[in-house]
């Protein structure tokens, strides 16, 4: 556990509903049972996604999707203790095809960055947290939106603390630390596989791990931080869960037995890629390096 005794502001800014439960989701419910304010911010409503879950793919699931995953949100914050904004965007899709389509008119992905950043500067200048988390410059995957999630919150990083930026949106915030969430890590997959394999269970990430081998190196170089956060993997799946139309209870997401996540993985992993404060890498604490809060 940590061993920080302030209390600390954590704001966690996501692409659609559903990201902020498979990216970091057990960290922020560990912060939160630690007496810690954490306020998820989601971009988008995720209209375009599609229905994931084939329990759900019912007539006229679809065309409600997007009330749909309004209220699978709500109680997936509450799941986790967190606070929870939208920012109002429109869902871009996932274009398919080669070449891919051009991406739909007024989505989040072609929006003119100025809106975005000043809707998020607004965000940070009234919360006012210490650490931020977001993407990395490849998105965490290459969807439009959490390429263009990583680029909005890096700017509003810098035009938050700028004192000449939209002074009417707030006194100035300098965020203390910014950090990318890597949740699919060759490394833990190999380690789940081995684990199963040992145990005489089938190996579901065979695909996964296939094709990483020549898509894309291992992330596990980037992490300069590991909390550990095993004892909170539960709330971490009843928040997935919450997610009906996204999450299949039957997926992937699920295949790792908890109990064998909690004794050879039982942390999430995260990369600083901004800090206003002096730290040591490696670290097992988002808030490491903070001065004390009263």
């Amino acid at each position: 556990m940590s061993e920080q005794l302030s209390s600390y502001r954590l704001m966690a800014v996501h692409a659609h509903p559903d990201d902020e439960s498979s990216k970091g989701a057990a960290t922020m419910a560990r912060y939160v049972d630690e007496g810690h304010q954490v306020l998820v911010v989601t971009l988008t409503g995720g209209e375009r996604g599609d229905i994931l879950n084939p329990a759900m793919d019912t007539e006229g699931a679809l065309e409600q999707l997007p009330q749909l995953r309004i209220g699978e949100m709500a109680r997936a914050a509450e799941i986790l203790g967190v606070d929870h904004v939208w920012l109002g965007f429109e869902d871009s899709g996932l274009p398919q095809g080669d070449p891919p389509p051009p991406l739909p008119e007024g989505c989040f992905a072609v929006v003119p960055m100025d809106e975005p950043v000043r809707r998020l500067v607004e965000q940070i200048r009234t919360f006012r947290p210490h650490v931020m988390i977001t993407y990395d410059e490849n998105g965490g995957y290459p969807h439009p939106d959490h390429i263009r999630c990583h680029e909005v919150s890096m700017a509003a990083y810098d035009a938050a603390a700028d004192p000449d930026y939209h002074p009417e949106l707030g006194e100035p915030w300098e965020i203390s630390k910014v950090y990318y969430s890597h949740g699919f890590i060759r490394k833990r997959l190999e380690t789940f596989r081995d684990a199963l394999e040992e145990a005489g269970l089938p190996n579901p990430f065979a695909a996964w791990l296939d094709r990483w081998k020549t898509e894309q190196g291992d992330l596990m170089a980037r992490v300069t931080t590991q909390v550990e956060c095993g004892a909170y993997f539960p709330v971490r799946d009843r928040a997935l869960l919450a997610h009906e139309t996204q999450i299949d209870p039957n997926g992937n997401f699920f295949a790792v037995p908890i109990e064998m996540q909690q004794r050879i993985w039982p942390t999430e992993e995260f990369e600083l890629a901004k800090t206003r404060v002096s730290t040591s890498i490696p670290e097992n604490d988002l808030f490491a390096g903070l001065p004390e809060e009263g």
